[in-house]
């Protein structure tokens, strides 16, 4: 065992260490050299003992072999610089209205704050992170996003600098992969026409990038237990027929919508399996990843 090895597993508690230890090695096993992309968001990303589980699992998890990739939301951060300069954050359907102004805070917030602590908070664990946007090496293409108006069918809605993906070329991830470091992206993409930036969800950032990676899983991490159903029961296992009825019938909504979405889409494109599972779980990646203890909701194509 390496030394960074033991550091990492001298930080867990001693019951989740054995957890650990007795159920990891099939799992490491398994997933040994297979790409984990990680959407790392919500309270783990807010509460400083979350911040240093999630940094940990993430270095456990490059040093027993897997690929972890992370991408990284932002919105309390966000929300917060805006705030100090006088503005509201607004939402339609799950998604950011952004004006120009609000796309400055939300490139100096993701490129810059958020993703340069997420990089130092690995790295001070013995990793090797590097901070990525969608603008490096060509990374993410994107184009502006026009939402369906769901109130007058026919319309779209422009909900400025937000943009829908064109294309993902993931040769500098790839790259950042075979020298052993561990991938941090922003998702912020770069027009496709007009050379502009645009914010993109980071959820449809990382299916979108699971799916281009070929990854072995896709976990993204949330404020809830998982995907529940209407009386707050938690759904643990889920498949995409199941999913377009809860669709269909309201029970995914609001901010879960592009999260769903983007866990269909990637599992019904090559990625084995998706994972919405509660970031506010110490150590929820490991529990997910390399013990039998499942902690949200599992989603198959079929």
């Amino acid at each position: 065992m390496s030394e960074n090895t033991a550091t990492a597993l001298a930080t867990l508690s001693p019951s989740l260490k054995a957890a650990v230890l007795a159920e990891a090695l099939p799992y490491i096993r398994r997933f040994h050299g297979k790409t984990i992309v990680v959407k790392y968001g919500g309270n783990a990303m807010t509460d400083e003992n979350l911040q240093r589980g999630f940094a940990h699992d993430v270095v456990l998890l490059k040093l027993v072999g897997l690929n972890p990739v992370v991408v990284h939301g932002g919105g309390p951060q966000i929300d917060a610089a805006l705030k100090r300069l006088g503005k509201q954050g607004t939402f339609v359907q799950g998604m950011r209205v952004t004006d120009a102004e609000t796309m400055e805070v939300v490139e100096w917030v993701l490129g810059g704050q958020v993703q340069q602590d997420i990089v130092t908070m690995i790295n001070s664990f013995g990793g090797k992170a590097v901070g990525l946007t969608g603008k490096d090496g060509a990374l993410i293409t994107a184009r502006k996003l026009l939402m369906a108006d769901r109130e007058n069918p026919g319309k779209e809605l422009d909900i400025g600098f937000v943009g829908d993906i064109v294309r993902v070329d993931a040769a500098v991830v790839k790259a950042l992969q075979d020298d052993q470091f561990i991938p941090v992206i922003s998702p912020i993409g770069v027009g496709e026409d007009d050379g502009m930036a645009y914010n993109i969800n980071a959820d449809v950032v990382a299916g979108k990038m699971a799916e281009v990676l070929g990854a072995e899983k896709l976990v993204m991490m949330t404020n809830t237990p998982g995907v529940l159903d209407k009386e707050g029961n938690l759904l643990t296992g889920l498949t995409a027929s199941r999913i377009d009825e809860l669709f269909e019938d309201g029970t995914i909504s609001g901010g879960m919508l592009p999260k769903i979405s983007s866990a269909l889409a990637a599992a019904r494109n090559g990625v084995n399996t998706v994972h919405i599972v509660d970031g506010r779980v110490e150590h929820c990646l490991l529990l997910e990843i390399l013990t039998d203890q499942g902690v949200g909701t599992m989603i198959r194509s079929a």
